[in-house]
């Protein structure tokens, strides 16, 4: 049974679901953002032994194309928040996946490196699809579950880059296989599986999403986030509010962290410790699987520590595992062993998701109005940040394990500055009342369920018989 406020939102997360437009927007949007995910870096795993050989680019050229296709990001995402408070999430997404779609396959047909270069600039471009789930997301729930709900979308989404770092390897090898392509031109062939994916998923996310509970903002007009005259536009008023730019920043630390190792890491295995193409894709795996569970771990415990802490809860929860992934990334560059490399891989993802678990919960109440323009400016943030440890990669001339030792410094630096991130007492206050409200009502649900409960057994007991 899904719980639903006042004003249709959900309080519940029942996986099982999928007849409440709550749950379809919910399960929809982190598959749309796993397709883009995986179809963004469905090159990074094949560069190295399969694209680089066959484009005959330089490794400067490798880096350079990483660096565009997440630097072209960056506008993206600040363009899709704005885009969604117009148009609403669902055409947003649909036009963004059959865009992505396009541009996966079309990368195909690259034989040069400019050629190259323009085609990683579109693929960038699905990128913002993470701007576009965590807005609807946040529109679909209620406060109470909304850290939890839009840390599993992203969280889940996330996954596809270790998957496809795992799986474009042996799509690219089965084409070979099959003699479809020559070994190193079969990552042309392979990119249209990721790109007919998306295509059926945007039909899907059409017919099957609306833009919030209520329906479709060109049908409900009244829903749709809009400054009133007189105002500064939403995005100026989300982009003069400095909490805004704080967590852009800390969300460089962590998503755009994950990029760059999501990235690189294939590399970087297959430079130190001597793998294979699949066997290094497959270790990568690892690092993108702890978004299972580890980002919907930040989202929930920033809930939880809400409940009794307020907003400012949810902050200082950022803040120390922004804190600990630095740390953690420390002890990964230092590890020569693989088995201990993989290890503490692992552990460092750990921090990784929840940090941006824990980002995406205080998101949705920095300004409620502005959702979208917050949700872009803070998601730019990730793929900024992507673009600087590349740069300083490639300007630097280190070693991936001495930069990565490097962004630990970084990255731990970045976390204390969530301590700069305040909430009025008229904020907490409005939080604090929304959180009496839900618990009443979800008081008032349990206790209708028990009279109902109650009727059925007096109803199934029946009249007493004399025998």
């Amino acid at each position: 049974m899904q719980s639903i406020t006042s004003n249709e939102k959900a309080t519940k997360i029942n996986l099982f679901d999928f007849s409440s437009i709550q749950m379809r927007t919910f399960h929809l949007s982190w598959i749309a953002f796993f397709l883009c995910f995986f179809g963004w870096f469905s090159h990074a795993p094949l560069m190295k032994s399969t694209i680089a050989p066959d484009l005959d680019l330089t490794k400067a050229q490798t880096t350079l194309a990483f660096i565009a296709s997440v630097g072209v990001t960056i506008f993206a995402r600040l363009g899709i928040g704005n885009l969604c408070d117009k148009i609403g999430p669902r055409k947003s997404y649909v036009y963004l996946l059959i865009f992505g779609a396009f541009a996966v396959a079309g990368s195909s047909f690259a034989t040069t490196w400019e050629t190259y270069l323009l085609s990683r600039l579109a693929i960038g471009v699905i990128g913002a699809s993470f701007v576009i789930t965590q807005y609807h997301t946040s529109v679909m729930f209620a406060p109470n579950v909304i850290g939890i709900a839009n840390a599993t979308t992203a969280g889940w989404g996330n996954l596809g880059g270790g998957v496809t770092n795992a799986t474009m390897p042996l799509i690219a090898s089965g084409v070979a296989a099959f003699g479809l392509a020559e070994a190193t031109e079969s990552w042309r062939i392979a990119m249209y599986i990721p790109a007919a994916i998306m295509l059926l998923v945007a039909y899907l996310y059409w017919k099957y999403t609306t833009d919030c509970p209520k329906g479709n903002y060109t049908d409900l007009p009244e829903e749709r986030p809009q400054s009133k005259k007189g105002e500064k536009s939403l995005f100026l008023t989300a982009a003069s509010d400095k909490r805004v730019w704080i967590l852009f920043l800390m969300y460089a630390g962590c998503f755009g962290m994950e990029l760059f190792v999501t990235g690189k890491a294939s590399t970087y295995y297959q430079e130190k410790f001597s793998l294979s193409q699949e066997a290094a894709g497959f270790v990568v795996l690892f690092f993108g699987a702890m978004n299972l569970f580890a980002r919907s771990t930040g989202g929930w415990i920033a809930d939880k520590f809400a409940k009794n802490s307020g907003l400012n809860g949810r902050v200082k929860i950022l803040v120390y595992v922004v804190i600990a992934e630095g740390l953690a990334l420390l002890i990964f560059s230092q590890m020569n062993v693989l088995g201990f490399a993989i290890a503490s891989m692992v552990f460092f993802s750990l921090f990784v998701q929840m940090a941006e678990g824990a980002t995406y919960s205080v998101v949705p109440f920095i300004n409620r109005k502005a959702l979208g323009a917050v949700s872009g400016i803070v998601g730019a943030g990730g793929n900024v940040g992507a673009v600087l440890y590349a740069q300083y990669l490639l300007r630097s001339g280190s070693s991936l394990q001495d930069a990565f030792f490097a962004f630990g410094f970084v990255v731990a630096a970045v976390g204390f500055l969530g301590l700069l991130i305040k909430f009025s007492e008229a904020d907490e206050a409005a939080a604090i009342e929304e959180q009496k409200k839900l618990e009443a009502f979800e008081a008032s649900l349990k206790e209708q369920e028990l009279i109902n409960k109650n009727r059925i057994d007096d109803n199934m007991e029946g009249p007493a018989v004399a025998l």
